[in-house]
């Protein structure tokens, strides 16, 4: 972070103007838009916030070793990579749609 306010800062704040200051004065059929745009503000904090491993595999390299079976179940990798494929699913899931994950 370089100083206050941040991006996440002034995001937050964007986002609760549109609801609380925009999206009032707005007629109906336009009050769907500044929905859409709060959401995507929203799911861009999510995402800023996610913290990413520090070692995430080549997600196109590791699709293809599945495929081969590099990584059935009985290998010495089943095991990391199916931890792995969890927590990367529980990651996404944070960003794109945290009310799925309960």
């Amino acid at each position: 972070m370089l100083e206050k306010p941040d991006a996440a800062d002034l995001l937050a704040t964007a986002r609760d103007a549109v609801l609380q200051e925009i999206l009032p004065a707005l007629p109906p059929e336009k009050a769907v838009v500044a929905r859409m745009v709060a959401a995507a503000i929203a799911l861009a904090l999510r995402e800023q916030a996610a913290v990413l491993p520090e070692t995430t595999p080549d997600l196109a390299a590791l699709a293809a070793a599945i495929r081969a079976g590099a990584h059935d179940p009985g290998t010495p990798s089943h095991a990391q990579v199916a931890a792995f494929l969890r927590e990367h699913a529980r990651l996404r899931a944070s960003v794109s749609a945290p009310k799925a994950l309960g």
